[in-house]
């Protein structure tokens, strides 16, 4: 398939700048495969669309505060840094502004006294000046936002782009999908008769990258790491077993599942590019956002749902003015 094929137009007021007054009055788009017919609710009553007894697997990633504001030590001139990933005890791939501006070995100075020395400009490293960098970055990094949410970071993005299970830090992005769920619709739902389990997959920057490349087949995804316990590798196993069907929450959730069941492999880095043709075999169910246009996560939606099916999907939410992106509202497919 073709990347033009994964196209599509967006009236910028469709995109979300702020979530719901409440996680779960995103509204929802119920889409059934076999019918190829849609519900319109909101996430709430998710419950009336998921299987019977359903696992349900979330990313309990956490977002770091990764975007940090400073000065050159050098000049005084201002510096953003994005950190990405982190690569070995103090250093961090990033990406930094002014970059043509900084030279190699150059140091550059944030709030609280800390510091950060530019340690290799071709691969944009970057080496702090202590160890515990994630619990200083609690105190004085920003959250990222994604760049098609036109505003500064404020205080309550510090909860609302954070799902109410994320335990683990190391994402750029939020899982957005997880987004919708509060504590109470959990509870409620494992009253019904559902389960919960975890993986954990970090959100890199390369989420955002795009595709580059006309025919999509060729296209090389990023990596990302994973890790997913022996409790929820059993429960996944336990439930291809018993027939309880699984339910996605989000591409990473999903990515992670498929991973495993291709490799049988628990934590590692995973570059799993799905997308129309591909065999899903450990989901049965998908809850995720709307994505970008031409972006990998369309495209892995598009392979769950069905090309056809998913493009009538995103004309539908587009006619019935759906939010989109990070902060918008929601789609199940079943």
């Amino acid at each position: 398939m073709q990347l033009s094929d994964f196209d599509y137009f967006l009236p910028d007021a469709l995109v979300a700048q702020h979530p719901s007054s409440c996680r779960d009055d995103a509204r929802l788009l119920v889409v059934d495969r076999q019918q190829g017919t849609f519900v319109h609710d909101v996430f709430r009553q998710v419950g009336r669309y998921l299987p019977p007894s359903s696992l349900i697997i979330v990313n309990n990633t956490r977002v770091i505060p990764a975007r940090l504001n400073g000065h050159r030590q050098s000049s005084g001139g201002a510096v953003e840094v994005f950190l990405l990933r982190a690569i070995g005890g103090r250093r961090f791939e990033a990406m930094l502004r002014p970059l043509k501006k900084i030279r190699d070995g150059e140091t550059l100075v944030f709030a609280g006294g800390i510091t950060a020395r530019l340690v290799n400009r071709a691969e944009r490293v970057v080496e702090f000046d202590r160890d515990d960098v994630l619990a200083e970055l609690e105190k004085i990094g920003h959250i990222p936002l994604p760049p098609y949410i036109k505003r500064p970071d404020e205080a309550v993005d510090r909860i609302n782009y954070q799902t109410v299970y994320a335990k683990h830090s190391g994402s750029v992005a939020a899982p957005t999908a997880g987004l919708h769920f509060t504590k109470d619709l959990m509870a409620s739902l494992i009253n019904e008769g559902h389960l919960f389990d975890e993986v954990t997959l970090h959100v890199n920057y390369g989420t955002f990258k795009p595709v580059e490349t006309q025919d999509i087949a060729r296209h090389r995804m990023h990596a990302e790491e994973y890790a997913i316990s022996a409790r929820a590798v059993s429960a996944c196993l336990e439930a291809k077993a018993c027939g309880r069907k699984i339910v996605a929450v989000g591409t990473t959730s999903c990515r992670t599942l498929e991973t495993l069941a291709r490799t049988a492999k628990a934590q590692g880095s995973t570059a799993i590019f799905l997308y129309p043709g591909s065999a899903f075999k450990m989901t049965d169910a998908l809850i995720t956002n709307f994505h970008l246009p031409c972006s990998t996560l369309l495209m892995l939606v598009a392979a769950f749902g069905g090309y056809d099916l998913v493009r009538r999907a995103y004309q539908e939410a587009i006619r019935e003015k759906y939010r989109f992106y990070s902060y918008g509202d929601a789609m199940i497919v079943i």
